[in-house]
């Protein structure tokens, strides 16, 4: 693979919104700093504030220096101020299509690129389909002499059935290649590394399995509250926010099967396989296992509703209907204003048999844990057993852990990098396939069903800064499990 990307333009609409500033430019610096930008590049911004190139790159270099952690190397950020360019206009005005193509092939020109463009869609969801269908229109997504690519962000679509509409909006004016459904989640350094973990160490493979595996846990937990996306957060809520993209790509990497290949679509392939292994949850497996609860004060911030049911937390126990994972269960919990910021998988072994140390004052033998740890502190731990020193048969559980700053020295990144840089290069890897989202929303939709007709029980509740509900911490106790706190 080439370490810098195609030559091409990056055009973002929604160029004024806070992720440009706070994660897409930040991670084209970074870029540059890897030495994997081209030569041949430029970004062209599209929204709708009137102002000119010099005004728009003022307020990009204040704002990105505000989000980078040290002070900008001045000639890395004049090869970014140099070909950054802003046009302003209506997503649903058919004039600034004209003017958009007439800058592109302007900077082309200018800038000696070939006719590549990477259209990032940095705008609310119900402006896909317009955007999308207006560039099809103006003949911009046609691949002649060169690629056109539209990355889309979540949230994509509400449940199934506007996942479908909206897929059929982009499928009107593009090809599925075309389509890189982006979650930054997959940006992270330890959830890349999961594939490279699993199948590069021989060690692990064999033992990957119902077999030697007890359960699997996945916790997504947030410090935050909905800090101003109110408005949004009501009427998502944390399942579709986190569970049906985040959590289950986290998911798919973890029980998919071996591919035969790291290319995209075979990887891709082993990852919808999963969801669709699945156990479907009927109305009493909703209530038996799957959590909902509230932060208090929840129904006092900005824009929310006071009577909102919205759950800010959700766990779920599920189960995978395949050779590898029966009888295996997996749980996953995410939830806001917790106790601290951590997302981990923690994959926890069988435990040894005990009948080695019966005659000894050994109490019990403890399970092995193998945590993968995706924020803050990238890494991989596994803990075992070891003899403690002395006479007497005493164990004590020690851990091994692997960090990715201290060990590669890592600069900190926004996550976007290796997505941008993908994309760039025609790598849909790690991006979503419109069967894996699909095959997710068929997951979650019973759950949003079965709440919706429940309007009259109560919402567990929680203290923010706390671990969760009690209900949460049921849901493993009863199989004689505990969270991972």
């Amino acid at each position: 693979m080439s370490n810098a990307a195609d030559g091409c333009i990056l055009a973002i609409f929604g160029a004024s919104g806070d992720l440009t500033r706070r994660k897409l430019l930040p991670a084209v610096y970074n870029l540059i700093e890897w030495g994997h930008l081209p030569d041949r590049f430029a970004i062209l911004g599209v929204a709708r504030p009137v102002i000119d190139d010099a005004a728009y790159r003022t307020q990009m270099r204040e704002r990105v220096a505000d989000i980078e952690s040290e002070a900008l190397e001045p000639e890395k950020w004049r090869r970014i101020e140099e070909r950054l360019h802003y046009i302003a206009g209506e997503f649903n005005d058919a004039a600034l299509y004209a003017r958009l193509a007439e800058a592109l092939d302007a900077l082309q020109r200018r800038h000696g690129i070939p006719p590549n463009v990477l259209f990032y869609f940095a705008i609310p969801p119900d402006l896909f389909g317009t955007v999308a269908r207006q560039l099809a229109d103006a003949g911009l997504t046609e691949e002649t002499g060169g690629w056109r690519r539209v990355i889309v962000e979540k949230p994509f679509g509400y449940d199934l059935e506007s996942a479908r509409s909206l897929n059929a909006e982009l499928a009107a004016g593009l090809q599925e290649s075309q389509i890189y459904r982006i979650d930054h989640y997959l940006g992270k350094e330890t959830v890349q590394n999961i594939l490279a973990f699993r199948f590069a160490n021989s060690i692990f493979e064999p033992i990957w399995n119902r077999r030697y595996v007890d359960h699997v846990q996945m916790t997504v937990a947030e410090e935050a509250g909905v800090e101003g996306r109110g408005a949004y957060y009501d009427k998502a809520g944390a399942l579709r926010d986190m569970v049906q993209n985040h959590m289950f790509q986290l998911l798919t990497l973890v029980a998919m099967e071996p591919p035969i290949s790291f290319r995209a679509e075979d990887v891709r392939n082993e990852k919808v396989k999963v969801l669709h292994a699945v156990q479907p949850f009927d109305e009493a497996d909703v209530r038996r296992d799957v959590v909902r609860a509230q932060y208090e004060g929840y129904t006092r911030e900005p824009n929310v509703a006071s009577t909102s049911r919205t759950e800010t937390l959700t766990a779920m126990r599920l189960m995978i209907d395949s050779w590898r994972w029966a009888g295996v269960p997996f749980y996953l919990r995410t939830g806001k204003r917790m106790r601290r910021r951590w997302t981990e998988i923690a994959v926890q072994f069988k435990t040894a048999p005990y009948i080695l140390f019966r005659e000894t004052p050994v109490e019990c033998t403890n399970p092995n844990v193998l945590a993968l740890r995706i924020q803050p502190d990238e890494g991989i731990s596994l803990s075992f057993d070891a003899k403690v020193p002395g006479p007497l048969e005493r164990l004590a559980t020690v851990t091994m852990k692997f960090g990715y700053a201290e060990y590669f020295k890592e600069e900190p990144s926004t996550g976007y990098e290796t997505l941008l840089f993908d994309a760039m290069t025609g790598d849909q890897t790690l991006f979503h396939r419109m069967d894996i989202v699909e095959a997710g929303w068929h997951v979650v939709d019973p759950i949003l069903r079965a709440w919706q007709r429940d309007t009259s029980s109560t919402l567990s509740a929680y203290t923010p800064g706390s671990d969760g509900p009690v209900d949460a911490d049921r849901l493993l106790e009863r199989d004689g499990r505990r969270w991972r706190n």
